[in-house]
């Protein structure tokens, strides 16, 4: 079966790992079994959504470097939603409630005091039509609530296993609130029978609502469904606690400001929980070798100082085109392969600039005088080329007995202000005679 998948975030809010990462394994299931990738928007609570975030969301995605084949808004498919709840009216399975939040929550207090489940007493479905109409002409709008079948659901989940959903132990759910306004309980199942979604790869904390969702699916096409399930257990911190209490540092906007690449993001995401170790693979990489079964059915943990490892082995790939447009103006090639690979985050790479073709003011170096007015007398004449570095500490060498920590790092020191950095081979030609002469001069006062 081609699979035909989709990743349904709601606008009300920036994209975070907790939710870029099933959109993105979702996005790696179809496209490398040349499926098909949808973008849902699900915006019917239109008193939280945005059309800001909806674009910030998109934005997100193809920074990470995620496309789709379709996208839509739930809110453009209100007369489908108002056609399928009808359906399940006339069958039934659609029940109006008129009961206050203060009346359920009363029911709820009273049900566990007795040591019962707060589970709702389905009350309204003995309400009678003279009932409704004296509701509804008091003021009342009913809710609607959703029958569900007495039986257990059950199904290969193909991430936890065996997985089952005993219905008689869950609320029949509100589907449509009494301002007419669907819920995502109820628009995703339509959505998703509407498209053909043949596989459904979401957080473990969704399995209950699986449970109820394939029993709605039932109920609107009289057959049981076939549709493809994965559950994946949710992402925690460092530390073990809940990863929702630090999400506002965690957003994919608050990483790409720290300078995190999206590859990094992605390559580390895609095998989180895994058996997988993560490596620097390009997304077409990682679909081919995409494989739902190798994650755990335990929480996998987030660790920060992982990505950044992550991160410096993608940057130290990175060739130069793919870097140019965000290094300082008039960064070279030759810059970038000096310098990348000494680099946690790309921004650094500006301080390395500075070395090359800025101006620095190198320390003192207490007791080194004599040594560096000598480095600068030795300094060979331009013009120089990649040899330079190799000729001048080998004439140093000679001239003065040194070695090793002794010949090189006041000489690093001089020319770039920082013990450790990136080969001063490759450095000191971009760096050019006259700035380190003076740098020489300057460090041997």
């Amino acid at each position: 079966m081609t699979p035909v998948v989709r990743f349904a975030p709601s606008p009300t809010g920036l994209l975070h790992v907790g939710n870029a990462r099933p959109a993105l394994l979702n996005w790696l299931f179809a496209r490398g079994r040349g499926g098909r990738f949808i973008l849902r928007l699900d915006d019917t609570d239109t008193s939280r959504g945005t059309e800001e975030n909806a674009e910030a969301i998109r934005q997100d995605m193809r920074w990470l470097g995620l496309d789709w084949d379709e996208t839509f808004r739930q809110s453009d498919r209100l007369p489908l939603y108002a056609e399928a709840a009808e359906r399940l009216k006339a069958a039934g399975r659609l029940y109006p409630c008129f009961e206050s939040e203060e009346e359920l929550q009363a029911k709820r207090d009273q049900r566990i005091k007795r040591g019962k489940p707060p589970v709702y007493d389905r009350a309204m479905l003995a309400l009678t039509p003279e009932q409704r109409a004296k509701a509804e002409a008091g003021g009342k709008r009913p809710y609607w609530r959703f029958l569900l079948s007495g039986r257990t659901v059950e199904w290969p989940d193909m991430v936890l296993g065996r997985r089952a959903v005993k219905l008689p132990a869950v609320s029949d759910p509100v589907l449509i609130r009494a301002d007419g306004t669907p819920l995502y309980t109820f628009t995703s199942v339509v959505d998703d029978l509407d498209k053909g979604i043949t596989h459904i790869i979401r957080g473990e904390d969704h399995v209950t609502n699986t449970g109820v969702q394939l029993d709605i699916m039932e109920a609107l096409t009289g057959t049981a469904p076939t549709i493809g399930l994965a559950h994946l257990p949710l992402v925690l911190d460092s530390d073990g606690g809940k990863l929702s209490k630090r999400l506002g540092g965690m957003s994919l906007r608050a990483l790409r400001q720290d300078g995190i690449e999206p590859a990094a993001i992605t390559a580390y995401l895609a095998r989180l929980g895994s058996s997988a170790d993560p490596a620097p693979l390009s997304l077409a990489e990682l679909a081919v070798d995409f494989d739902l079964a190798r994650f755990s059915t335990s929480a996998a943990r987030f660790d920060m100082t992982q990505l950044l490892a992550l991160n410096r082995r993608v940057l130290h790939a990175l060739p130069f085109a793919d870097v140019s447009a965000r290094l300082p103006p008039g960064a070279t090639e030759a810059f970038w392969n000096a310098v990348r690979g000494n680099l946690d985050l790309l921004g650094e790479a500006r301080g390395y600039w500075d070395v090359v073709a800025g101006s620095i003011v190198p320390p003192v170096i207490e007791g080194e005088g004599a040594y560096l007015a000598e480095a600068a007398a030795l300094l060979p004449p331009d013009p120089w080329d990649g040899a330079v570095w190799s000729t001048w500490t080998e004439a140093l060498k000679s001239a003065t007995g040194r070695k090793g920590r002794a010949l090189f790092l006041p000489l690093r020191l001089a020319l770039t202000g920082e013990e450790h950095g990136p080969e001063l081979k490759a450095l000191l030609p971009l760096i050019g005679r006259v700035r380190a002469l003076e740098r020489l001069r300057m460090a041997a006062r």
